[in-house]
């Protein structure tokens, strides 16, 4: 723990590493939490397994439980973050920040791109890709096809084996 400030009441677990961060009453982090400088956690905020934040503002109730990277994001209040959710926040050339409102439900293995904000009340489905602001109270998901490829693994692997030399 570097220059962290943390309120009454938080519950740290296991394997927290916490950095340049503020934490605020009834909060319960961890366990292998990595919270890096900027992260600012309101009230009886969650942070969970293998989630790290880092320049991210979250509102009073909001979780994240488990497997995500919340970076340069402010979150309102009472929101859940689904596990493997991931604000992509950098271009390889700048960074972008994400808005993300109150109330707001993002589902699981979720890429949120970059510069983008999410209404209140906004839904996001498991395994969406969202690259535009979405309105408050709205629904976002991407439709996509799945396909299988019958006899796939057996094909490969007479393929790889006539590859060995």
């Amino acid at each position: 723990m570097t220059d962290a400030v943390i309120g009454d009441e938080v519950h740290l677990r296991f394997s927290v590493v916490l950095t340049s961060c503020k934490i605020e009453r009834g909060a319960i982090i961890g366990p292998f939490a990595h919270l890096r400088p900027g992260t600012d956690l309101g009230a009886n905020v969650h942070i969970g397994n293998f989630v790290e934040t880092k320049e991210a503002k979250l509102g009073a109730g909001t979780k994240a439980n488990h497997l995500t990277y919340l970076g340069d994001v402010t979150i309102g209040r009472d929101t859940n973050v689904g596990a493997g959710t991931i604000t992509c926040n950098y271009d390889g050339f700048h960074k972008y920040k994400t808005a993300i409102g109150d109330r707001v439900q993002v589902g699981s293995d979720t890429t949120l791109v970059a510069p983008i904000t999410l209404g209140d009340d906004v839904y996001v489905a498991t395994a969406s890709t969202v690259r535009h602001d979405i309105p408050a109270g709205a629904l976002v998901y991407n439709s996509r096809e799945e396909r299988v490829r019958e006899g796939w693994t057996e094909q490969k692997r007479r393929q790889m084996k006539g590859n060995k030399k």
